[in-house]
């Protein structure tokens, strides 16, 4: 996610500096047969032209309408993540509690109970990121701007072992069982349900509380499925694919219209046809750019939702309810990014 008041312009042109180059010479070669070797009729009627632009604009307007949608509901959903986390937390720490006969004083294992719940939450989260952050075919990671712009990012889910990271939260055995398994967060979620039972069995949670901590832990399986579907279910190719075909057979013929155009005006005009066509080129081009950023909002990306930051607020959060005094910083931006 990107935290400043805005992109800089220098750095939206370095973005962008392979495309410029193409569009220059997209435009400078009708321009060069029209004028320089009398190719007069390559020229094309302005209409059409005009026609294909506005169908291109409605095009790109409504994917990136469609695009930045997913990318609020997923940070919508991790805003739920936190609201459930905090709520898992609280719950935990003041419900599970002694069983009826015995002296509160006397029950060592309680605390004990209380922390591997929270410790085993952020397991989940931990792992619920890890699993977000696995690349997709259809995810644009490959394009050589974006290698280059990720070799400035520190994405943690990259540089580390997600083995590593649950061995913080999780006994060994626990975290062998969980490496084993098709799918680590809904390992993590399925242990948390069986404790609850245990637990109420135990006579440490009542019914009603039972009730409530089993509430939060549907809500948070919600939460992990919502996450998945937008990973796993990319914005349709069909729709993705026509507009970027629709905008590159645009930004090709544009310069056949412009050129008769500036032609007219005078004569010496005719070449402005090129620096004309290919910002009009760039600009079609770019926003179509902005909307394919924000298809797939956990893919490590510049523009992410910053899952990895928002997953240290939550360890902080939970280890001060347990009453833990040393706590890690909360995540900041690393040039204007924050991941």
């Amino acid at each position: 996610m990107h935290s400043g008041k805005h992109f800089a312009f220098p750095l939206v042109l370095r973005w962008t500096r392979r495309e410029i180059v193409v569009f220059l010479l997209i435009a400078a070669i009708p321009t060069f047969a029209y004028k320089a070797l009398g190719l007069t009729w390559l020229m094309l009627p302005w209409l059409p032209i005009a026609l294909l632009g506005t169908a291109v604009a409605f095009l790109v307007g409504f994917k990136n309408n469609a695009t930045y949608s997913r990318l609020w509901e997923a940070r919508t959903i991790w805003g739920s993540i936190i609201n459930n986390s905090r709520t898992w937390g609280f719950m935990t720490h003041d419900l599970v509690g002694t069983p009826k006969g015995m002296d509160p004083a006397s029950d060592a294992e309680l605390p004990i109970i209380r922390r591997r719940l929270i410790m085993r939450h952020l397991a989940w989260v931990t792992a619920l990121r890890y699993q977000l952050r696995q690349p997709r075919v259809w995810e644009d990671r490959d394009k050589p701007i974006n290698l280059e712009m990720r070799r400035t990012l520190q994405v943690a889910e990259q540089a580390n072992d997600l083995q590593a990271q649950l061995e913080k939260y999780l006994d060994p055995r626990e975290v062998a069982d969980v490496m084993q398994a098709a799918n680590a967060t809904t390992q993590l979620l399925a242990r948390q349900s069986v404790e609850l039972r245990l637990l109420k069995e135990q006579g440490r949670l009542d019914h009603y509380s039972h009730v409530n901590l089993a509430k939060v832990l549907a809500d948070l399986v919600r939460d992990q499925g919502s996450s998945e579907r937008i990973k796993n279910f990319p914005y349709p190719r069909q729709l993705a694919s026509m507009n970027h075909y629709f905008v590159w057979l645009f930004i090709v013929l544009l310069p056949f219209g412009m050129v008769h155009e500036f032609a007219e005006i005078r004569r010496g005009f005719v070449w402005l046809t090129i620096p004309f066509g290919a910002l009009i080129g760039w600009v079609f081009h770019t926003m179509d750019r902005v909307g394919e950023i924000n298809e797939n909002p956990f893919s490590g990306g510049a523009n992410d939702v910053p899952i990895t930051a928002i997953a240290r607020i939550i360890e902080v959060d939970l280890l001060q309810v347990l009453g833990e005094k040393e706590v890690p910083e909360l995540l900041k931006p690393v040039n204007e990014i924050l991941m």
